[in-house]
This record gives C-alpha cells, sequence and structure tokens, in this order.
C-alpha cells in the first residue's frame, strides 16, 4: 500500500515538473523571438528608413520593455511614414502610442490619441475599450460608458466591455 502511495506522489510531481519545464522552455522561446526581432530591426532603422510596419513593430517592443520614450519616437515616426506611404491602417498605432500616454498615467494625452485611431476606424473595439478605461481613470463616468456600449454595439461578446459597462451601470444608478 505505501508502495503504491510513492509511486502516485512521484508520478504527480513528474508531472508537475514536466509542466513547469514545458512553460519555461516556451517562454525561453518566446523571449528568443521577440529579442531576435528586436536587434534585426534596431540594426536596420539604425541604417536605413523604415516601413510603417516596421517602425510599429520595434515601437511596440520598447513599449513590452517599459522604454517608453523610445517607444513614443517610433510610433511618431510610423505615423510620418503612414502619412507619407498612404497607409490607411493608423490606428493600432495611435492605440499605441494612448497606451504609452495612460501607462504613465498621462490621461488627457492618451484620450487624445485613442480618440484619433477612432477617428481613423470608428468601429475600433480596442480603441473604444481603452478610451473607456482612460475616461473611467479621469472620473468622467458617463463618457467611460457611453464608450463601453459603443465597443458592445460593435462586438456584443466584448468581455472587457460588458464587465466595466456593468460596473459602471451600476456605479451610476447607486
Amino acid at each position: 500500500m505505501d508502495n503504491d502511495l510513492a509511486v502516485v506522489y512521484l508520478s504527480i510531481l513528474v508531472i508537475v515538473l514536466t509542466i513547469a519545464a514545458v512553460a519555461v522552455f516556451r517562454q525561453i522561446f518566446k523571449t528568443r523571438k521577440v529579442e531576435s526581432s528586436f536587434a534585426k530591426l534596431r540594426k536596420k532603422l539604425e541604417k536605413e528608413k523604415g516601413t510603417t510596419q516596421e517602425y510599429y513593430e520595434l515601437g511596440s517592443i520598447y513599449s513590452e520593455k517599459k522604454l517608453y520614450s523610445q517607444a513614443i519616437v517610433l510610433f511618431q515616426k510610423a505615423l510620418k511614414t503612414a502619412e507619407e506611404e498612404g497607409e490607411e491602417n493608423i490606428a493600432p498605432i495611435y492605440n499605441g502610442l494612448g497606451y504609452i500616454y495612460f501607462t504613465q498615467e498621462q490621461y488627457d494625452l492618451a484620450i487624445r490619441q485613442y480618440k484619433e485611431a477612432l477617428k481613423s476606424k470608428p468601429d475600433y473595439v480596442t480603441g473604444l475599450n481603452n478610451l473607456g478605461h482612460a475616461y473611467e481613470k479621469k472620473k468622467l463616468t458617463a463618457q467611460a460608458l457611453q464608450s463601453y456600449e459603443e465597443a458592445l454595439k460593435l462586438a456584443p461578446n466584448n468581455p472587457i466591455a460588458k464587465r466595466r459597462a456593468e460596473s459602471l451601470r451600476r456605479l451610476v444608478s447607486a
């Protein structure tokens, strides 16, 4: 009986360790991929002018690394390049800028960027969610609720907008 219990415990331990090892290796490979991309893009953009997508990708990596001032510069270059190239899908770039300002608690600047994103793409659900969140941080409950409700019109199953809108409705009705 004791032998069987030891086998069960050891089996569970091996399974847990295997799952942990897989998770660690996946994270290592993901990090190496991002770092490789980061190095290639940085090296290329130091030598020559890049595309909108390249500036955006490098700006996103800097943003993930919490190097916000470098990310802002790259997103602004992405916007300038998009204008020169006639690129129409600029909403994610404005959204990225908004996110950076939001994380730095510069909510007015974040709101301005999210509105620019929505100006270029009115059905941009992520922009509506982010705009709502920025309004919440500014204690502008009515505007936040309106943003979330617009997001729900476009994506009725949006879990973020559903949860936040319900919470704000309770707050408003209380």
